[in-house]
């Protein structure tokens, strides 16, 4: 097994997509699960913090040590499998996910959780229950997760199969592959009604697997899993639309969203019923504009959306958004329609450049990115939106809004020119966590919380449920040593 103990070797391992840095004495290398095994173990006995990295592509902070040692699952990252007759995959964590979907299509199948960095690893995406555009229609990753096996905290190793254990109640009985049986008690605490990835999942009676999917890290590595798939659309329809009137994009957007949430409910695929409902405000246009020289000059925002199609239906799903753009008095002529996989890869490229863009200023200017992941109830996302941006430009502060509105899921990036910007933004950031807690919703949609949102959780969640939390980690990781600082603060484990 590699393992690097000079820090000129390993540099790059303490920064992930963030520029949130770390430190660690040595990162190492298992190529099984045998090996990660006697990792642990061997920092159980010395007391050592291990902290597990996947490509770096977070952007909290979670793969970033700050003391002990790092496990880098770099080559983990074998596809073992590929089931095209029961529509399953069984693969190592460290994957590209960009090298699987690639795979896939090859195979005509289909794996919808697409997070804007398809340089991250299949592993960072069960850690963090990594999203994207298309959880729109089909959700997110921990809905395609059927099987886990995961090395818990104390060198134990589980094999985790979806339907096959559950908790009674809040209780939970884990039993390992040497047999070892850990009783946990699931806290009670209650997620907010939208797209979330705050905290530890937790549902009475809920499945074992869901308590490590999303977990960021803390509560085992995972070392294989299983993935559900779908067949391969035969066709899509792409499209991103130009708004002269900002109000006009998100009244398009809602009826949009509204409408296919009805047909889904009714599984009506020949009418207006989206894959992505993708929003972009005119700063993110104009932060784009040098890219993209065809985005118009008067364009205040902009929409792109995504929906299935095949030759019988596709003309009338074309008529169905037709006669709604019409209904806005939508410009055909600036409209970027993709009706070939050339096209519909300069539409992807678009909407994935914003996303790197900001990181690359972020990381020039040597800030931590100060970019929000949060989501409210649908029926209080139009309000709460203007309101983020009444605050953001009266903040005097340069940043660009976009995100998942088809989710009412929202990144505002702050990008900072000085540190008393970055001070400023930081408090502004506080105040819209603070506005999206009070209207139901979350402080982290899709990123997770690692070390850098763990104020705005507690924020969430109250001090009494943070401690549950802290209780349920120490059952399975009793001499505190896996992902020390990821979710909650390390007095809360005292």
């Amino acid at each position: 097994m590699l393992v690097k103990t000079n820090i000129d070797e390993f540099e790059n391992y303490l920064v992930d997509a963030s520029n949130f840095k770390g430190i660690c004495q040595a990162v190492y290398f298992p190529e099984n699960s045998d090996e990660i095994v006697s990792i642990i173990k061997e920092a159980n006995k010395s007391n050592t913090k291990v902290t597990v990295a996947g490509n770096r592509t977070g952007l909290t902070g979670a793969c970033i040590p700050q003391n002990g040692i790092l496990i880098a699952t770099d080559k983990l990252n074998r596809i073992l499998e590929i089931n095209q007759k029961e529509f399953y995959a069984l693969v190592e964590p460290a994957v590209l996910l960009s090298d699987f979907q690639r795979e896939l299509k090859e195979k005509n199948l289909f794996y919808p959780p697409d997070p804007t960095e398809t340089n991250c690893y299949i592993g960072g995406t069960v850690a963090t229950n990594a999203s994207g555009a298309k959880t729109f229609k089909y959700g997110p990753t921990r809905d395609y997760v059927i099987g886990l096996q995961t090395v818990l905290p104390d060198g134990e190793v589980i094999d985790l199969e979806r339907g096959k254990l559950k908790a009674n109640g809040y209780e939970l009985k884990l039993t390992t592959q040497s047999g070892k049986v850990i009783e946990l008690q699931i806290p009670d605490y209650t997620f907010p009604k939208v797209k979330n990835a705050s905290g530890y999942f937790v549902k009475k009676d809920m499945d074992a697997i869901d308590l490590f999917i999303g977990s960021e890290g803390t509560l085992g590595i995972i070392s294989k899993i299983r993935l559900k798939l779908l067949p391969k659309p035969e066709d899509t329809i792409s499209c991103v639309l130009f708004f002269e009137d900002e109000t006009i994009a998100i009244n398009f957007l809602e009826e949009a969203r509204d409408t296919s949430y009805q047909n889904k409910e009714h599984i009506i695929n020949d009418n207006i019923n989206a894959l992505a409902l993708e929003f972009f405000d005119e700063r993110a246009l104009r932060f784009l504009a040098k890219d993209f020289s065809t985005i118009p000059d008067n364009a205040k925002a902009a929409i792109w959306f995504e929906q299935e199609s095949n030759t019988e239906i596709f003309d009338k799903l074309l008529d169905a958004w037709n006669s709604l753009m019409q209904r806005y008095n939508i410009s055909e002529e600036t409209a970027w329609f993709a009706f070939n996989e050339t096209d519909k890869e300069k539409i992807r490229d678009f909407r994935h450049a914003i996303s790197w863009k900001v990181n690359e200023y972020i990381a020039q200017n040597n800030f931590r990115k100060l970019g929000t992941d949060v989501a409210v109830p649908d029926k209080e996302f139009r309000e709460f939106y203007f309101t983020l941006q009444k605050w953001a430009k009266q903040s005097n502060i340069d940043f660009v809004a976009y995100g998942h509105f088809g989710n009412s899921h929202i990144h505002l990036n702050f990008l900072p020119k000085t540190d008393e910007e970055f001070n400023q933004g930081k408090k502004l950031y506080k105040q819209i966590c603070e506005e999206a807690v009070r209207l139901g919703g979350t402080v982290s949609a899709e990123h997770g919380i690692g070390k850098a949102k763990r104020d705005y959780l507690l924020m969430m969640y109250g001090e009494e449920n943070i401690r549950k939390m802290a209780v349920l980690k120490k059952s399975l990781d009793p001499n505190l040593i896996l992902g020390i600082g990821n979710i909650f603060d390390e007095k809360f484990l005292a």
